[in-house]
């Protein structure tokens, strides 16, 4: 495993140092590198995690760049940055809203659903090694876990209130 830096990361010894929230945050990172390049290392289209992030926001769905905006943890400027740059790449375009001339809403376009749903096969293949290296029970309480509502955010701004 690697750290942002590229250092590998000693699994036995470094991560169960870590709390929860590094561990998870370690692990996540390790699972974003090996997807990017999974995608592209047998992709002529280069695509970031960040337009991976926005392309699952867009996809089976038309919604505007304000919704988008509101949905990911991105700003608005870096999100029409990303938008523009995958519409380059013609996988997505970008057309007025029917109800507001002024929003503008975004779908995939038959080459960036294609790209998502290829993306999404490798995700699986992934999915499935993982299942294998910890186990099908471990790997779906994992799942479930993740799965739940946790209801902390709630909490935390009632805390800070």
């Amino acid at each position: 495993m690697f750290r942002r830096g590229g250092n590998p990361l000693d699994s036995r010894s470094e991560i169960h140092e870590m709390d929860l929230i590094d561990m998870l945050s370690e692990r996540h990172h390790m699972l974003r590198r090996i997807t990017e390049s999974s995608w592209n290392d047998n992709s002529d289209i280069y695509i970031s995690s960040s337009e991976w992030y926005i392309l699952a926001r867009i996809y089976n769905k038309q919604p505007s760049i304000s919704s988008i905006t509101k949905s990911v943890n991105i700003s608005r400027q870096a999100i029409h940055k990303f938008i523009k740059k995958l519409a380059d790449k013609e996988l997505v375009e970008v057309h007025n809203a029917a109800h507001n001339k002024k929003e503008k809403c975004v779908q995939l376009t038959a080459l960036g659903n294609a790209c998502y749903e290829k993306n999404e096969a490798l995700k699986a293949q992934l999915e499935n090694k993982l299942a294998e290296k910890i186990g099908e029970e471990q790997f779906n309480t994992l799942k479930e876990i993740l799965q739940l509502d946790w209801n902390i955010e709630q909490e935390e701004a009632q805390a800070n209130n």
